[in-house]
């Protein structure tokens, strides 16, 4: 059994796969090939319980490793010896899918420290990600991704619609549906992202012929063109912002008590819609990783003029995934990711971070008017299955689910294993609302 008190002493017996996969791998060389890389950059990745580390210096369309001491490195990625056997097993388990879920938000862990420059640690983050996931590539094999057909037919209509809605004001949106079923859903995408994150699922079969599915991109987002009521940079979003929003666009394409489901942020405001259904128009809401409140350390990257907003953000949200997640998957949400205008990923996590409390009202829902269906992926390290559970608990009447081998963006991650817990989710919430239908017809008659 490896010792991982010392880093490079416990990888002995794959440096030399390693170096092989730091020169050959065509991700690798995309992220280093650069004319802007001038001169070379060396970080370090250790355990807390020696200095020896694993040394990659990076210059342009290169990455080398070799092993020495930390102190001539720009940063060191450093953590307990336990923590790197946790992020070395072939399936790791939540958080230790990646480096970014052990260093945490809401969930911190001693001994995860990056020493050294914190700038360069977000300049170069997409780099040691990549050099992280070759090492245990190298170290245990190939990790064993699922797989899924691929799409040969796209079953998704998109247009747009004029929606005049708070704070927003006038703005011109983007959307798109599908499917021929009875159930009206309206998909909401998560913070700094857009609708096509729900492709697999409105594409999926069982889902066409079960709902007519909706999913719109913010203004300002993927397709969507940015409100005039903000200059560039000065995106924020509100429960208020959020819930209008919505609300606009149930009315403005003539929807009855449409189920609402979203994912992170997304999550958190369909528990606001549950709160405020009769002001939207709803008549049930799936919230995916959400909880009544998140406090977390804030961290500024996604909003600074030092950082490459289009590298970091991507990268940033990339290890809330599962780690099995099929690549091409994991590929949109990074390029969705990279490709949002500056300030709308910071922008909306004003809602996701404290801008949204619960606290005190989610225990208000009335989940015979609105039922409640909660879903959480068990890989996501920052709103984690015991969040969603504990604010599950607290809504009379709500249900909760952990989802297996799911992360953050389950709809997106793997849609094939999503959809039969979304189905079990819009099924509950049908029970409910016909036999909260029988109950009213009982009491008009009695």
């Amino acid at each position: 059994m490896a010792n991982w008190s010392d880093l490079p002493a416990a990888l002995k017996g794959s440096l030399d796969k390693l170096s092989e996969l730091l020169e050959s791998d065509a991700q690798l060389k995309a992220f280093t090939t650069s004319n802007a890389i001038d001169k070379p950059a060396t970080f370090g990745i250790k355990s807390s319980d020696s200095d020896n580390a694993l040394l990659i210096t990076v210059a342009n369309g290169s990455a080398k490793a070799k092993t020495g001491p930390s102190k001539e490195t720009l940063f060191a990625l450093q953590a307990l010896p336990e923590q790197w056997a946790e992020f070395f097993k072939e399936v790791p388990v939540a958080p230790y899918q990646s480096y970014w879920g052990m260093f945490g938000m809401n969930i911190k862990q001693k001994g995860i420290e990056v020493q050294g420059d914190q700038t360069a640690f977000a300049h170069w983050t997409h780099v040691w990600r990549r050099v992280l996931e070759l090492a245990h590539d190298a170290h245990c094999g190939p990790m064993k991704e699922d797989t899924q057909p691929e799409q040969t037919r796209d079953y998704l209509t998109g247009r747009y619609v004029y929606l005049d809605a708070p704070v927003w004001g006038k703005c011109k949106v983007f959307y798109e549906w599908s499917g021929e079923g009875k159930q009206q859903i309206v998909f909401l995408h998560t913070a700094g992202s857009d609708g096509r994150q729900y492709h697999g699922v409105m594409n999926d079969a069982r889902m066409r012929q079960k709902c007519t599915m909706y999913c719109f991109d913010l203004p300002g987002h993927g397709r969507s063109f940015p409100s005039q009521q903000y200059f560039p940079g000065a995106h924020t979003n509100t429960e208020d912002s959020y819930v209008g929003i919505i609300g606009a666009f149930v009315k403005a394409l003539g929807l009855r008590r449409p189920i609402i489901c979203g994912a992170s942020m997304a999550g958190q405001v369909c528990l606001a819609v549950a709160i405020r259904h009769k002001e939207v128009g709803c008549g049930g809401t799936i919230p995916l990783q959400g909880s009544e409140y998140l406090n977390m350390e804030r961290q500024w990257f996604d909003r600074s003029p030092y950082v490459n907003q289009s590298l970091f953000n991507p990268e940033w949200v990339y290890g809330m995934m599962a780690p099995t997640t099929p690549l091409v998957n994991k590929q949109l949400i990074w390029h969705l990711y990279s490709g949002q205008a500056y300030g709308i990923f910071h922008g909306d996590l004003d809602f996701y971070f404290g801008g949204w409390d619960g606290r005190e009202r989610v225990a208000s829902i009335n989940t015979q008017n609105c039922p409640v269906f909660m879903l959480t992926g068990e890989y996501d390290w920052s709103n984690t299955p015991e969040m969603s559970q504990k604010t599950a608990d607290k809504i009379p009447g709500a249900k909760h689910k952990a989802m297996p081998d799911l992360g953050h963006f389950p709809a997106t991650e793997n849609p094939a294993k999503f959809v039969p817990h979304l189905l079990e989710a819009i099924d509950h919430i049908q029970k409910v609302r016909q036999e909260s239908l029988s109950t009213m017809r009982l009491g008009a008659e009695g």
